[in-house]
């Protein structure tokens, strides 16, 4: 199976699986890219896989129909447009032979979803979208902070190797805000260099390694001293996992 990275608008990543006839597609938000990526290596758009509402997410579904020979899953509590196939947490897809696991992830979105690949002889994959992000996370526009400090935690939960492919390459902004929670961590410091280089040559710090981000994403370190410190002086209500959480989420918010 292989993974491809497709850019889109500004700072999209549009996620493709295929094997060598057959693809799927991870949150189109723009067909163009898509089409293109289906057409430069003669494969059929076999499926769709949405994780949440946004038009940036979902704007390309329509286009893309007519060259799509199965189903559009999406989460069955947002508007995602018709036809689709609802899908809730815990059920099963399988995508190209491979068997993700829906994950109920709200916080972003109120319904937002996750595919997370399951009995993997390799590094597994979760697509995430908007919900955990490179040394950050997404924005809460319909969801509370104890919402996504759960949702994170659930996916900070799966194996170490799991490779994260969300939907936006935010990673070095991300980095900069990490770097002033935690000053006195040294993988932080290192991964910064790591992914300046991989910008630097073009080339995208995504998909990231679950392992590496408990090291150094503040977002999944909301019970480590330096990060919980951090957040009280910031206005933290308490030490408390959520009020940690949320003073670091609208920390971020306001960080230039």
């Amino acid at each position: 199976m292989n993974l491809v990275a497709i850019p889109a608008f500004a700072d999209n990543v549009i996620w493709m699986l295929h094997d060598g006839r057959d693809a799927a597609v991870v949150d189109p938000g723009d067909a163009a890219p898509v089409a293109s990526e289906l057409d430069a290596r003669g494969l059929r758009l076999a499926a769709i896989l949405v994780t949440h509402h946004h038009p940036d997410h979902v704007g390309g579904i329509a286009a893309l129909r007519p060259r799509l020979q199965g189903p559009v899953w999406g989460p069955a509590r947002e508007a995602i447009p018709a036809p689709f196939v609802p899908v809730n947490d815990g059920d099963s897809v399988e995508v190209l032979g491979h068997r993700f696991e829906v994950l109920d992830v709200p916080g972003h979105t109120a319904g937002h979803v996750a595919y997370a690949e399951r009995g993997a002889s390799h590094e597994p994959l979760l697509f995430c979208g908007d919900t955990l992000f490179s040394a950050g996370c997404g924005r809460l526009f319909e969801g509370t902070p104890a919402q996504m400090a759960a949702s994170l935690a659930r996916l900070a939960a799966l194996p170490d190797d799991t490779r994260i492919c969300c939907a936006h390459e935010y990673t070095l902004s991300n980095l900069a805000f990490a770097a002033a929670v935690e000053p006195g961590n040294p993988r932080i410091t290192a991964y910064t260099a790591l992914c300046q280089g991989l910008r630097t040559a073009g080339r995208l710090t995504l998909p990231a390694v679950l392992g590496t981000e408990r090291e150094i994403n503040p977002f999944l370190r909301c019970r480590v001293a330096a990060v919980v410190a951090a957040a009280r002086a910031q206005g933290a209500a308490s030490e408390h996992e959520v009020d940690v959480f949320a003073a670091l989420r609208d920390w971020k918010n306001r960080y230039r």
